[in-house]
């Protein structure tokens, strides 16, 4: 190549690099124009605590129009979005959003293995297997490490999750969906998963993805999900309630029902509200009432835009009276945190485990013209005891955490402290 040829070339590939780093990203301004938009138009404060949003608007719209890079976009719209000074505002990639398990990533359909998990000290880690599932028909056993799914290496995944969202009180929330929303797919169908089991070997099984244990409930545009909840007497004279979801009125109603009466005369109960994200605002006082006879109580206050719910207790006329543990942990959300947070305020229960989601609030998130995701909340709530829990949570009175060896060895640790604590209370 002659000299004049190549200094050509030199010359065309400097205009194009030049040109590449003065356009800006694809929709920046329609990305740039629905944040600002769904803030001014559903946030729950319509004077945003006294922010001109309109002037933020006006500041910051041609700094997003000068950024040449995604990342520049990024960092003008959480800048603006974090003017707001509150939790669970924010902008992150859309490789992150896609990390998350968006509907639009996976197969349709909500059937699974049959177990559940959380991501423990950056490993995935089933912390429960569900009787007659496929998971329990294969041999999957809680402290087992799920390291693939399909082709999808999990380690990765969790690390990427983990450093976008590492300063966010919905970390554990966040890291346990994307991983359980990789399971799911159409029933009848199977899913490989390889694990690195009791032994600390790798065991690859192809597992089945049944229906999900429970009722089908549906509430409104939210996608349907399933629905139980069950109770047992322990072996130290102690009732114990589970449900996986405020959704099913009636089956939550006769489960405590039939617990309450028929563990009357037991030590203590324990509820557990563990990965429990939340649902119907109302069924958390009618949870509550089983465990009081004063009137008068409230749980909190929703504060919603142009409307406020009081969470009023309803007591029940012959309620359990002894001592009352509640479990949560990072996964307990909305709900959950509104029933432990109320409980422990008005000194009813003393609650086990580690911090909740601080996710009381309904939270979104949307995916934005330009491929980003974006999360905001539409509410604001104040506990009993006048805090947020947002961005806050409900603290335990006893931080428990599990860990892989504790659960290989089938123990629970924050279930065992708490049945420990009602042992010591005087009858």
């Amino acid at each position: 190549m002659s000299s004049r040829a190549r200094a050509l070339v030199l010359a065309i590939a400097g205009a194009i690099a030049a040109a590449s780093q003065t356009v800006p990203p694809a929709n920046t301004i329609e990305s740039f124009e629905k944040v600002w938009t769904t803030v001014r138009d559903k946030h729950w404060d319509p004077k945003l605590g006294g922010l001109d949003w309109q002037a933020v608007h006006d500041e910051l719209r041609p700094k997003v129009e000068a950024a040449k890079t995604p990342d520049a976009v990024r960092v003008i719209l959480n800048d603006m979005v974090g003017r707001l000074k509150q939790t669970h505002f924010g902008i992150f990639p859309g490789e992150v959003y896609h990390d998350l398990g968006s509907p639009e990533d996976k197969d349709a359909g909500e059937a699974e293995p049959g177990f559940d998990l959380r991501v423990l000290d950056g490993h995935a880690i089933v912390t429960d297997v569900y009787p007659g599932s496929p998971a329990a028909n294969k041999g999957v056993k809680p402290g087992w490490e799920i390291l693939r799914i399909g082709s999808t290496d999990i380690p990765p995944v969790v690390e990427r999750l983990g450093l976008q969202f590492k300063d966010s009180s919905l970390l554990d929330l966040r890291l346990q969906r994307a991983v359980l929303s990789r399971l799911q797919g159409r029933t009848g169908g199977t899913v490989a998963v390889e694990f690195l089991n009791g032994a600390d070997a790798k065991s690859s099984i192809d597992l089945e993805r049944a229906a999900p244990r429970g009722k089908i409930m549906r509430l409104g545009n939210m996608p349907a999900s399933p629905a139980w909840s069950e109770w047992r007497r322990l072996p130290q004279d102690v009732a114990y309630v589970r449900f996986n979801i405020f959704l099913d009125p009636e089956g939550l109603a006769k489960t405590m029902e039939e617990a309450v009466k028929s563990c009357r005369d037991c030590r203590g109960f324990v509820l557990d509200v563990r990965g429990n994200p939340g649902g119907i605002g109302g069924l958390a006082m009618g949870v509550a009432g089983w465990f009081t006879d004063r009137s008068g109580l409230q749980l909190g206050t929703e504060y919603l835009r142009g409307l406020t719910l009081k969470f009023a207790i309803f007591p029940r006329p012959e309620p359990f009276r002894g001592p009352l543990a509640v479990l949560i942990d990072g996964c307990s959300a909305s709900t959950s945190e509104i029933l432990a947070g109320g409980l422990k305020d008005i000194g009813r229960a003393r609650l086990f485990g580690t911090r909740t989601a601080a996710a009381a609030l309904p939270s979104v998130i949307d995916r934005l013209p330009n491929g980003d995701g974006f999360q905001y909340a539409v509410a604001n709530y104040i506990s009993q005891g006048g805090k947020p829990l947002e961005g806050i949570g409900a603290i335990p009175d006893e931080e428990v955490r599990p860990t892989r060896p504790l659960l290989l060895a089938g123990k629970d640790p924050a279930l065992d402290s708490a049945v420990a604590w009602i042992q010591k209370q005087k009858q």
